[in-house]
């Protein structure tokens, strides 16, 4: 009895690491087909995200922000990405954006790292991680490079792009 248990145990979280990994598979050919809604199908009601421009942003705010890139690269987005893995509580991928930053016509190839971790079938945490200083010198060229490192450039642009998200949503509703 024992060796059956463990074995349907074992199926069991199998097919809980194949399903978690189907999700962020999902979430990011959402995002590669620049379709927002089935993005924000794979987080939970009460997603927390964060990333180093955006900081933390908290359930609607976090669906708010993917639907808000994906319309503001007007098609102009490219995503890739790789690495998928998950197990039954946590998760991560490697992905990367190509796109032109807006206020300033630069290009800009951003490599980032998410960590995920699950809840109810969903996505419950999601944190991306990319480096901050690169991502500045080739959107805002010789400032970002001089600034980019900084936590008063890091807590300025939080500032900007939450007030740029606030203004999204109030438009949207």
């Amino acid at each position: 009895m024992a060796i059956q248990s463990a074995t349907k145990t074992q199926r069991h979280e199998v097919k809980r690491n194949m399903n978690n990994t189907n999700l962020i598979t999902e979430f990011y050919t959402s995002f590669a087909n620049q379709n927002y809604k089935e993005m924000i199908a794979c987080y939970h009601h009460d997603i927390e995200f964060n990333d180093p421009a955006f900081g933390t942003l908290k359930g609607d705010q976090a669906k708010a922000m993917w639907q808000m890139l994906i319309e503001r690269s007007e098609g102009k987005l490219k995503v890739v990405f790789s690495d998928v893995q998950a197990d039954a509580q946590t998760g991560s991928a490697h992905w990367e954006a190509f796109y032109v930053f807006s206020k300033t016509g630069r290009n800009v190839h951003n490599k980032i790292d998410a960590r995920f971790e699950f809840k109810d079938g969903k996505i419950f945490r999601h944190h991306d991680h990319f480096n901050l200083w690169k991502w500045s010198s080739q959107a805002l060229g010789a400032s970002g490079f001089l600034l980019g490192y900084t936590s008063f450039f890091k807590n300025k642009l939080q500032k900007q792009t939450r007030k740029l998200l606030t203004d999204y949503m109030q438009r949207s509703k």
